[in-house]
């Protein structure tokens, strides 16, 4: 039987979220997901697929508006002509799917197409998301790490009080690793009080804290606040410069003594490549970042082929479909420092499947047990968290 595609759905939605975000780049109180839906023919016409992605203008220089307008020009094409008699004929048409069109990337678009092909084919050919690992030849992908991985906590809250409950709460919760934000106004009170909080945590080494400044300082800033980090027990900064000072990387590396993590400078696995090269030691891969799981899987692949450690990131306001596509990652990649993602009920009021996905105590996560990413996608609660009408494209 060949799988077809009928119908594209494209849903805006704002999902309020309980805890308000605050960085160098961009602050936000509601989620603002794209969810796609993939409409297959007969004789899987009862199926649909579903995919997500979050665009950020400042990640990937895509936006909410441009997204739609780039799946209808460049993946709708693609989609009429889709025709796959089997789970690995999928993966090799999911592979051909455009990633940059006119020196701009797609990533954002792509992953909202890409998960959601994986999702459908998945439930056309019976088939689980870590059932792709055989047919991508990644050498270094093996068993992945979900059974013992915790997923992260993240330190948010202006105000001292309101931090403080937070971190403890998440930390009697058992989890182990925390991210506090830097580079906005106070965080270096913030940072000191999160330390206290976790103070015999981190000296037993039973806890970790690490910082993200998003690119929110210069290199003469950057060393100026390493002691305070050092002092404060803080392991390692993500993405301190911006990406345009990416070459200054190289010249700091070797002194720091926090390990850095790319994350905006990382984009394709050739910035993988670079960001090596100068000493980065983690890849905080993102999977909207990167334009889905697949090239997610092979920048994974990569890093741990040149000796570097790989970080799974999110991004605030995901609903359970990029969290169980975080899964699917954690199920083929053997080895990952930090977690992030699966905050489900914690942070959104609302979600798009019958049984969100969210981390348990001590930040552990069971994989769906589904065919495709593995969920149980309820259509009303999409319709009913959209802001704007959905966009539908007949094939």
């Amino acid at each position: 039987m060949t799988l077809r595609i009928r119908q594209i759905r494209i849903d805006p939605l704002a999902i309020p979220m309980r805890v308000r975000f605050e960085h160098a780049a961009a602050t936000r109180a509601i989620a603002d997901p794209l969810v796609v839906g993939l409409q297959a023919e007969a004789p899987f016409g009862d199926l649909v697929g579903y995919g997500e992605t979050l665009a950020r203008s400042y990640v990937t220089g895509e936006t909410a508006e441009s997204v739609p307008d780039d799946i209808a020009a460049f993946f709708a094409p693609h989609l009429l002509d889709f025709r796959a008699d089997s789970f690995p004929e999928a993966i090799e048409r999911i592979e051909e799917l455009p990633r940059m069109v006119e020196g701009r990337l797609l990533h954002a678009a792509r992953t909202a197409i890409e998960l959601a092909l994986l999702d459908l084919a998945g439930k056309a050919f019976r088939r689980r998301i870590t059932d792709v690992l055989p047919l991508l030849d990644l050498p270094h992908l093996t068993r992945g790490c979900l059974e013992t991985m915790p997923y992260s906590g993240i330190v948010v809250g202006r105000k001292p009080g309101k931090l403080k409950t937070l971190l403890r709460a998440q930390a009697w919760y058992g989890l182990r690793d925390f991210k506090l934000k830097v580079a906005i106004p106070g965080w270096e009170q913030r940072v000191a009080l999160a330390a206290r909080v976790l103070g015999r945590r981190l000296a037993r080494g039973t806890a970790t804290l690490r910082v993200d400044a998003n690119g929110g300082w210069t290199a003469d800033e950057l060393l100026a606040a390493v002691p305070l980090l050092q002092r404060h027990g803080v392991s390692a900064i993500e993405q301190p410069l911006a990406v345009e000072a990416d070459g200054e990387l190289a010249g700091l590396s070797g002194g720091l003594p926090l390990d850095l993590i790319a994350d905006e400078s990382l984009q394709t696995a050739e910035d993988a490549e670079r960001l090596i090269a100068r000493g980065v030691k983690v890849m905080n891969i993102r999977i909207a970042k990167h334009g889905g799981l697949l090239p997610a899987l092979r920048i994974a692949n990569l890093a741990l082929d040149r000796g570097a450690d790989v970080q799974l990131g999110c991004l605030v306001g995901e609903t359970s479909i990029l969290s169980a596509a975080g899964v699917g990652f954690l199920q083929c990649v053997p080895r990952v420092r930090f977690a992030e993602g699966c905050f489900g009920p914690f942070l959104l009021t609302g979600d798009v499947v019958r049984k969100p996905l969210r981390f348990g105590y001590r930040g552990r996560v069971r994989a769906p047990g589904g065919f495709g990413l593995g969920l149980d996608v309820d259509q009303d609660r999409i319709e009913t968290l959209g802001d704007k009408p959905a966009i539908v494209i007949q094939l």
